[in-house]
């Protein structure tokens, strides 16, 4: 789209565009922000608001954006079904996004300006053409936990602790980085033939289908492990059962979907893996927004 063109639509940003850098699929992300704000004792929350809408409007989207740029999607994608095509312009806002984000980050702290930094620049490795570490399913794996799990967890730490002295939590460092290492290979669970294609082997092509199922349930078992040791360390037990009880809708849902998919693999497609996500999402936002709320009232 050439700027002339560009400013006779009456969209600030093409279809395309906004579609592509999906917003929504911060939703999906959010337990990472949540589950770490349950570990600060005193919230800042001028700086916990700003971490919020750096992460879920500009680094998130970013991300996503430049990901989608680089793959040119046909089939379906985590949060949209059909994909339109990405323009150059798609590029510039995630760059434009990038630079806003970083600026504003300086806001908050050097740690966690440095932290966005860092999640950008693992992004762009994980996408990029040149480099494109999701071609590798090891290498693509741990690149993602470690940005989305632990980077997320210790930039929120960073942000939301007022006294800005406490180390962090390794237990939660270590069990964010585990939950997203039981959620990401789940949502690609559908798309092996879009990445065969696309010459990208990720960690759930790795493990076929139904092991992609037990391979996610030994991660989820792993946090919840590390999880439980916290919060027994912490005379907290009360709180890991609270967020048993939030869930066992997902459990009980993963279930029932790995049993058909042994079954039938085709049960293994794009509405079920959405399905599975809006769960998840939902009851994992609900149960560690559910443990602040205790926390700060208790």
């Amino acid at each position: 789209m050439d700027f002339y063109h560009f400013s006779k639509t009456k969209y600030l940003l093409h279809r395309s565009t906004i579609q592509l850098l999906r917003f929504p699929f911060s939703y999906f992300l959010m337990p990472v922000f949540w589950f770490a704000l349950s570990f600060v004792t005193i919230i800042n929350w001028q700086h916990t608001v700003l971490a919020f809408l750096l992460i879920h409007v500009l680094l998130y989207p970013s991300s996503n954006g430049y990901n989608s740029y680089m793959d040119r999607d046909t089939d379906s994608i985590g949060g949209i079904e059909n994909p339109m095509q990405p323009t150059r312009e798609l590029f510039y806002t995630t760059i434009v996004l990038d630079i806003a984000g970083t600026l504003l980050s300086l806001f908050i702290s050097w740690q966690f300006s440095l932290g966005f930094i860092l999640y950008i620049f693992f992004s762009r490795m994980y996408s990029y053409r040149g480099i494109r570490l999701k071609r590798f399913p090891v290498i693509g794996y741990i690149t993602v936990i470690i940005n989305q799990g632990a980077l997320i967890f210790a930039m929120v730490y960073f942000a939301a602790e007022l006294n800005g002295n406490h180390p962090i939590p390794l237990q939660g460092l270590t069990a964010s980085a585990f939950l997203i290492g039981g959620f990401y290979p789940i949502t690609q669970i559908y798309q092996h033939r879009s990445d065969a294609k696309d010459n990208v082997k990720t960690i759930s092509m790795l493990l076929g289908k139904r092991g992609t199922f037990i391979f996610c349930a030994i991660m989820y078992a792993i946090a919840f492990s590390l999880l439980f040791l916290y919060y027994q360390q912490e005379n907290k037990l009360g709180s890991f059962f609270v967020l048993q009880i939030f869930f066992v809708p997902v459990v009980v849902y993963f279930i029932r979907w790995m049993l058909q998919v042994w079954k039938n693999e085709n049960y293994a497609d794009y509405k079920n893996t959405m399905r599975m996500n809006v769960l998840a999402g939902t009851c994992t936002n609900l149960a560690f927004i559910t443990l602040i709320i205790i926390q700060k009232i208790g």
